[in-house]
């Protein structure tokens, strides 16, 4: 089962950018679809953005649309997220995730089985 690692996180100043990385180890990250979540203080985890294996299928956030982007170099066994313009709503813990289903780009957390630790961002304003 794939292994997983996110880095990137930090305290940022609003309207600022960071790029999250998630790198994979123990399989081959193009047998996976990934995704990444967030989880706010207090809230509940949810869907951000998502990316089929080889990259031509992504999902991402309606309000998110515009500031964050999803992207893969299989490989570097990476997958990364663009957060461009944050705010202090972009403030929580980040966290990719693999789907052993990697044709589409799921938003449906159930889908995904290998998780990271998590990153955390933080947004002053």
């Amino acid at each position: 089962q794939v292994q997983l690692v996110e880095s990137g996180g930090g305290l940022v100043q609003a309207g600022t950018s960071l790029r999250l990385s998630c790198v994979a180890s123990g399989d081959i990250l193009s047998n996976y679809a990934v995704a990444w979540f967030r989880q706010a203080p207090g809230l509940g985890r949810e869907i951000v953005a998502a990316i089929n294996w080889s990259g031509d299928r992504t999902f991402l956030t309606d309000s998110l649309k515009g500031r964050f982007t999803i992207s893969r170099d299989n490989a570097k066994q990476t997958v990364y997220l663009q957060m461009n313009s944050l705010n202090s709503e972009d403030t929580a813990d980040y966290y990719c995730a693999a789907n052993p289903r990697r044709i589409g780009a799921s938003r449906v957390i159930s889908d995904y089985n290998s998780w990271g630790q998590g990153t955390q961002v933080t947004v002053s304003s």
